[in-house]
């Protein structure tokens, strides 16, 4: 005589994970695909946002003041700061971008929708208050305003999948264009204005031995990122 299961629900096949895995992958395609096209103008615009704001808080960190922050059209920034750590400021860029990207991509992937719809909102809160409070071009304020205000109407008004889905793309896009900007401008080329070649003239280390460095660092800590989000809780 058989039994009849004692547990109905047992016997269901567990639903794929497959798109909780794939996500990562699946999203840095579209940006690589992308990369060249006006879809992602916004985005790298963001991530030169976070390389200036880094270099910026590192030195609020270390006792300096920002005096203002520049973004360009060109995907170009500069953030002029006085006091604190020359070093810490210095090294911050890339590195406090390519952090930021892969908090972001954290989120995304594993944190509840309240908190990932908070982190949306506090992005938009924390872009608005730098656009007002440093950002001194035309470009830059524009950007910062219309940005801003679209991370918060995303957190408040839109499903919180919206959310998800901005964390996700934004952080995948940040930690990708920080690993392409140091590869093209640290390691596969020496540009003299660089942050690389900067620390150079203050160790006497060369600006590619930074850019090796900034360059393994980005790649692992994207690598374990990805990992983290993933990971079933």
């Amino acid at each position: 005589m058989t039994l009849p299961d004692s547990n109905p629900g047992a016997a269901r096949k567990a639903p794929s994970r497959l798109p909780e895995l794939i996500w990562p992958f699946l999203l840095a395609v579209a940006v690589t695909f992308l990369w060249n096209t006006a879809a992602l103008f916004p985005l790298k615009i963001f991530t030169v946002f976070l390389h200036e704001l880094s270099h910026g808080l590192a030195a609020l960190a270390t006792g300096g003041t920002i005096e203002r922050i520049e973004l360009s059209a060109d995907q170009g920034g500069v953030c002029w700061t006085r006091g604190g750590s020359r070093f810490l400021v210095t090294s911050a860029g890339y590195l406090g971008s390519l952090l930021f990207g892969a908090l972001l991509v954290v989120v995304g992937g594993r944190a509840r929708p309240s908190f990932q719809r908070a982190v949306v909102a506090l992005s938009g809160l924390v872009i608005l208050g730098a656009t007002f409070l440093w950002i001194r071009t035309g470009f830059g304020v524009l950007w910062g305003l219309l940005t801003g205000a679209a991370l918060l109407g995303t957190a408040w008004w839109l499903p919180a999948g919206v959310s998800v889905f901005a964390l996700r793309l934004l952080g995948i896009t940040s930690g990708l264009y920080a690993i392409w900007d140091i590869g093209s401008d640290l390691i596969a080329r020496s540009v003299p204005s660089s942050d690389a070649e900067a620390l150079a003239r203050m160790t006497g280390i060369p600006g590619v031995v930074w850019g090796l460095l900034w360059g393994t660092v980005a790649v692992v800590v994207m690598l374990r990122a990805v990992g983290a989000a993933v990971r079933r809780a």
